[in-house]
């Protein structure tokens, strides 16, 4: 486990108390991993973009090749 001593301003220390007090947890280090946790969840999930998803939709609404078909669509015989 890795420890950082971190300074906080007042604002800052008054929200991590607020955090922990709400949510049970024992320390403040419990907070602020809650916090991290949470920001990481909402911001850096990697979005698709808007393209591709069309894209998706398209391909998804295509009917299924059976397999025999596949190889004679393809010219694999």
């Amino acid at each position: 486990m890795t420890q950082a001593i971190v300074n906080l301003g007042e604002n800052e220390n008054r929200t991590i108390n607020i955090i922990k007090a709400k949510f049970g947890f024992k320390n403040k280090s419990e907070a602020v991993n809650y916090i991290i946790d949470e920001y990481a969840e909402e911001n850096l999930e990697p979005e698709f973009r808007p393209e591709y998803i069309e894209k998706a939709n398209r391909i998804k609404k295509q009917k299924a090749i059976s397999v025999p078909d596949f190889a004679k669509r393809y010219g694999l015989k």
